[in-house]
């Protein structure tokens, strides 16, 4: 990418943060959508865990956020692993569970949970253009 000239890099740069603002827009449409299109509100409840999922990282993991990926020894590291991991599987788990209560629809339970994988892979470009670009926090 060194050999291209500086407008279009910047054009090829401004690209990435708006596919990644679709993918997130997208996420939240598909949460809402998963709410008003049943007229029921209890799917908003797994967007708590979508607050709880980043508090750990900016918590317990401190400055160096390479540590978070690969293995540590720190108590903290593995605490902010272990925490961040029970958020996800909450994200993926409270749909379920109001699934199985009979409170959600089918087709509440595919919405949600496409919005959860709609964040997650809006996260996982993020982390994958990070060591691409100037504007990176991991």
């Amino acid at each position: 990418m060194a050999d291209l000239p500086g407008y279009l890099r910047a054009c090829l740069h401004t690209g990435k943060l708006a596919s990644l603002a679709i993918l997130v827009s997208g996420g939240i449409v598909l949460q809402i959508l998963a709410c008003a299109l049943y007229n029921n509100w209890w799917p908003m409840l797994s967007v708590l865990m979508y607050v709880l999922l980043p508090m750990p990282l900016l918590f317990f993991a401190g400055s160096d956020n390479s540590s978070v990926f690969s293995e540590s020894q720190s108590v903290w590291v593995n605490a902010t692993k272990f925490l961040t991991g029970a958020s996800t599987i909450g994200s993926i788990a409270i749909p379920a569970i109001l699934k199985h209560a009979g409170v959600i629809g089918w087709g509440a339970l595919a919405m949600d949970l496409s919005s959860f994988f709609v964040f997650v892979l809006a996260i996982m470009c993020y982390i994958r253009m990070g060591g691409d670009d100037d504007y990176s926090a991991l």
